[in-house]
């Protein structure tokens, strides 16, 4: 059967993202910025202050650095796990869903600490707590489904490219924070880093629609 040679130029250019970019998420060097992720002393005075300035609900206050030695000692994984996603009064992210798990990580050393370390230039953690493609059917598919709001569509390969020239961590980047109508997180401040990284590259690599 003769195929259109416009229905085959498609078909090429379409075969031909299919390709590329699997292979950006994978070869392009990370961008994912520390040099722009805030440093611990400024998220302390914008953010955490709110309660770890009086100790409001049992937090340790800033200064008390034997209270903060006994929070330390279970590791400044678990601390930072904790701020992360949320432990008994203290909301996930400290409230600020657009927080980075590296900013969050540089505000626990820095309260640790007592002021005096330095910013770390990785996470202490970011938890891996649901798997990209259950997260894309429970909560990125509202948008990403359609394309709501201007939103990449899963499966449209032409949507994500232009998307991926710059590798995977400047859509990453923008699931934290937010970007146009998408919440940060997704409307999820529980959701870690490295949650949002499996949804975006478990999206980005779909070849056809969900469901078809």
């Amino acid at each position: 059967m003769n195929v259109p040679m416009r229905n085959r130029n498609q078909f090429l250019r379409l075969s031909a993202l299919v390709i590329a970019v699997p292979a950006m998420l994978y070869t392009l060097p990370s961008t994912a910025a520390p040099e722009k992720a805030r440093s611990g002393k400024v998220v302390v005075e914008t953010v955490c202050v709110g309660c770890h300035e009086t100790g409001k609900d049992g937090a340790p206050r800033i200064g008390d650095q034997a209270e903060w030695s006994k929070r330390a000692s279970v590791g400044l994984g678990v601390i930072t796990r904790n701020a992360i996603t949320g432990v008994r009064k203290m909301p996930a992210h400290g409230g600020n869903a657009a927080l980075s798990d590296l900013e969050v990580s540089r505000a626990v050393a820095y309260m640790v600490s007592g002021g005096k370390a330095v910013d770390p230039d990785k996470p202490y953690s970011s938890p891996s707590q649901i798997a990209g493609g259950n997260l894309v059917k429970a909560r990125c598919s509202e948008c990403h489904t359609t394309g709501k709001d201007g939103a990449p569509r899963i499966g449209h390969m032409e949507d994500w490219s232009p998307r991926l020239k710059n590798g995977v961590d400047g859509l990453v980047s923008s699931a934290i924070s937010g970007h146009n109508a998408m919440p940060a997180r997704a409307g999820m401040a529980n959701l870690s880093d490295a949650d949002l990284r499996a949804a975006v590259i478990f999206m980005a690599v779909q070849s056809k629609p969900l469901g078809k």
